[in-house]
């Protein structure tokens, strides 16, 4: 049974007139009025008397009525509902981005924003290398990549021909430790190259790691390190710091708190601190009326409506 054969009974029941709601289908009288025979056929009784002028329902027919009036009905609420979730999930912008940046980083910067841009964290992303990220972007899994990135030159840095960015903030990774009873680091980065120090560290193809050697290089008299782990995500290299496992490097912004009670220490001073860019990264040339707004209005930094849908109208 097809949803139309259900409209043109209701069309017939209006009508009374096979002719009529023929027309009114679109569709030639024979092709009707075979369609309304497969609908009795497939009810197994018969639902119109044509026996009067007009036509009538059975009283099959009128009980049968009832239901294609509800069908139909339900059918036409729920396509409506779903053009609207398609349409809100049009305007929505797919945000890949490390897990530090979206607990740390993004609320503070979408507060600032009024009103703030639709986008919608990939949640799977946290896991991600850098790599992955502006792969997934070519691929059009996502919208938009938002990042750390080193403020000097490394060897081996992802790909990024294609893409465009903006720069939207700064970041120091810090070296941390757990402290001692009188409040020095467990694991001091001051302690020279005769000391080999245990390093919990990010993974080797991430752009942090890249910074991080990158910086190292060029210290005079930086310790050997003995690397006990390597993550993904600051958030695991934290923990296993807090637990004495060894030393290690994170966002500035995710251990602010650690830092003022003194559950961590800084294991070294400035000169061991990494600045970091803040980026967030498109394919260029996106049409998407709501990323083409935001960025506008990150190129101009002034305060930008959104729209939160595609339409054909060009963003204001």
């Amino acid at each position: 049974m097809e949803l139309r054969w259900l409209e043109d009974f209701i069309a017939l029941a209006r009508t009374q007139h096979f002719s009529r709601a023929a027309d009114e289908q679109n569709v030639t009288q024979p092709t009707f009025s075979r369609r309304i025979k497969l609908l009795e056929e497939e009810m197994g009784t018969t639902l119109i008397n044509r026996q009067t002028l007009p036509l009538s329902l059975t009283l099959a027919g009128e009980e049968f009525l009832c239901l294609c009036q509800e069908v139909t009905r339900r059918v036409a609420a729920t396509r409506q509902r779903l053009a609207n979730l398609a349409e809100d999930q049009a305007g929505q912008l797919r945000l890949a981005a490390p897990q530090s940046l979206l607990a740390h980083f993004l609320p503070e910067w979408l507060a600032d924003r009024a009103p703030p841009p639709p986008l919608t964290p990939c949640l799977r992303a946290t896991n991600w290398l850098a790599s992955d990220f502006f792969e997934a972007l070519a691929r059009d899994e996502c919208d938009l990549v938002l990042c750390y990135w080193p403020q000097g030159a490394c060897s081996l840095m992802p790909e990024t021909e294609g893409l465009e960015h903006r720069c939207l903030g700064t970041e120091r990774m810090i070296p941390i430790s757990l402290p001692e009873a009188d409040g020095r680091p467990r694991f001091s980065l001051e302690a020279g190259v005769s000391d080999t120090l245990p390093l919990i560290a990010y993974h080797p193809r991430g752009l942090i790691d890249l910074a991080l050697r990158s910086h190292l290089e060029h210290l005079p008299a930086a310790p050997h390190f003995q690397v006990l782990h390597e993550s993904i995500q600051s958030g695991n290299i934290r923990e296993l710091a807090s637990l004495d496992y060894g030393l290690g490097w994170l966002p500035e912004r995710t251990v602010r708190d650690d830092l003022a009670v003194g559950r961590l220490v800084r294991a070294g001073d400035a000169r061991w601190e990494v600045p970091l860019d803040i980026r967030l990264y498109r394919r260029r040339g996106h049409a998407q009326p709501a990323l083409e707004a935001l960025w506008e209005a990150l190129s101009s930094g002034a305060t930008h409506r959104y729209p939160t849908s595609i339409s054909s109208t060009e963003p204001s």
